[in-house]
């Protein structure tokens, strides 16, 4: 077997190794001369060099899927996942930019560990081998710990960083078991290669099997924070520094979601009745408990964690009603949402601040009145919790549509019926939030956003973010086309097409 890897053959793979190479060259000019601004420039640079070359990959009409040694798997699916968590990522480096410049301590080694988990998170959504895919979650994962911890004068924030390693550390146990498991009988650890014996162990329930994919799927669900495995998701969301807790509910979010579509499609777990029953389980249990607990709620960031735990049952809900056009519908949730969350953390990043003897902007109280302080500021929070919950004309309304359009196409009634319950309940503490921005201000605000927010780029990219969302909501018809061009390579989902 001929074991050479030539240049050409990575070259798909380009993205990633510029991310990586941006990383090593921020490491570089923080080793000769810390300067906050050029660190912070260069790593954006780094960024939106990655995204205009997926952008080329895409669009320049020379593209061909290719299997980079039968680790990665690089087609549509794959750059359409990658230029979200790019997006996702460069709104998180602005957001930290303003919300880190008043840091008195080491300021450039956020960068680094943001650039190491995106390049990680790149390659989840490629991956096609249990190696790859284990490597990959580890390398998004682990600077996560430092991110979280990164402003350690905070208690909440030490406490987030040391939740967060301790059970993304029973995850990753949990899931180097299942694979151990699957691995024993199919004696492969490509996805692809592996497809047919593994589903024949599946179709006739064969124990090791069974119980290795449900090891996988919790582990998976641990990461994306499904409930019953939820519980870290609230306390590390409000402990994290606000942009930090941006990129958790988005770049890590994406990248665990678009490995477990890949997972579960070239597994031929989707087809399984009792993985669909369990996923089914999941998905209702985590459109009750993340709505009826960020019910109960005074604190933003909590509710925001909460309320992310509902969006991804939501999600969760479209793929199990997997036809060949509801990966479209994955697709064009997992933009909206991650739109949707970069604003309303945004929002919430430009009114905090990493210390200076007060607490970030996370209680309902200190955004009262603040539409009479800064009512643009306001009006794009206004915007992040109509699209939460799914109000027309808002990107969250057609996310939620097309889940449940995906649901009632594979009559599954008692699903979309959950997606319509949860949205009610979902509408009664996104209104309470709104409200509050609206009443009668205090004499002497606790805190507030800096006077000119919105000249700064976080700023900026936060004003940009609810355009979009609006945007969407009125004209959803390229962001649906984009979504549904976005094919995953996989044996299952050849044979669903061939069905349509």
């Amino acid at each position: 077997m001929n074991t050479t890897v030539s240049f050409s053959d990575l070259m798909p793979l380009a993205p990633v190794f510029i991310v990586a190479l941006t990383a090593v060259v921020v490491m570089i000019l923080t080793a000769i001369k810390r300067n906050h601004n050029l660190i912070a420039t260069a790593s954006v640079v780094g960024l939106n060099l990655a995204a205009i070359d997926i952008l080329f990959m895409m669009f320049g009409g020379s593209f061909a899927p290719s299997n980079v040694m039968n680790m990665f798997m690089v087609d549509p699916f794959t750059l359409f996942y990658q230029l979200t968590i790019l997006i996702a990522a460069l709104a998180c480096s602005t957001l930290s930019h303003a919300y880190i410049e008043t840091y008195k301590d080491n300021r450039e080694e956020l960068y680094i560990l943001m650039l190491a988990s995106v390049a990680g998170a790149m390659l989840m959504v490629a991956s096609a081998h249990y190696a790859s895919f284990f490597i990959s979650l580890e390398l998004m994962s682990i600077p996560v710990y430092g991110l979280l911890a990164y402003t350690y004068q905070r208690e909440k924030s030490l406490e987030a960083g040391i939740k967060y390693l301790v059970l993304s550390a029973t995850a990753s146990a949990m899931l180097l078991m299942g694979m151990a498991y699957i691995y024993a009988y199919t004696g492969s650890l490509t996805f692809y290669e592996s497809f047919q014996g593994l589903f024949q162990a599946i179709q006739t329930g064969h124990a090791a099997v069974i119980i290795g994919l449900g090891l996988i799927i919790f582990a998976i669900g641990f990461k994306l924070s499904l409930a019953p495995f939820h519980k870290w998701t609230p306390d590390v969301y409000q402990g994290a520094p606000a942009p930090i807790a941006t990129f958790l509910a988005t770049v890590a979010k994406v990248a665990t979601i678009g490995l477990m579509v890949r997972y579960l499609l070239t597994s031929g777990a989707i087809l399984v009745p009792s993985m669909i029953t369990i996923l089914t389980v999941i998905a209702v249990l985590s459109i009750l408990v993340g709505n009826f607990l960020a019910v109960r709620q005074v604190n933003l960031k909590r509710i925001l964690g909460y309320s992310s735990i509902a969006h991804f049952g939501y999600l969760l809900i479209a793929l199990i009603s997997m036809t060949y056009a509801s990966l479209g519908s994955v697709s064009v949730y997992v933009v909206t949402y991650t739109l949707t969350t970069i604003g309303a953390f945004g929002a919430v990043a430009l009114m905090s601040s990493p210390y200076n003897n007060v607490d970030e902007a996370e209680s309902l109280a200190d955004y009262r009145g603040l539409f009479w302080r800064r009512p643009v500021l306001t009006a794009t929070l206004t915007v992040m919790m109509l699209s939460l919950a799914g109000i027309p004309l808002t990107a969250g309304f057609i996310g939620k549509f097309m889940v449940v359009m995906a649901a009632v196409t594979t009559q599954h009634w008692f699903l979309a019926a959950m997606v319509v319950v949860g949205s009610g309940i979902g509408l009664y503490y996104y209104l309470r939030v709104m409200i509050v921005m609206y009443m009668t201000p205090p004499e002497n605000p606790r805190i507030d956003a800096v006077d000119h927010w919105g000249q700064k780029v976080g700023g900026i990219m936060v004003l940009g973010a609810a355009a979009l969302v609006l945007l969407i909501g009125i004209y959803p018809d390229p962001i649906i086309n984009f979504a549904l061009k976005s094919e995953i390579l996989s044996p299952l989902h050849f044979l669903m097409s061939q069905q349509q």
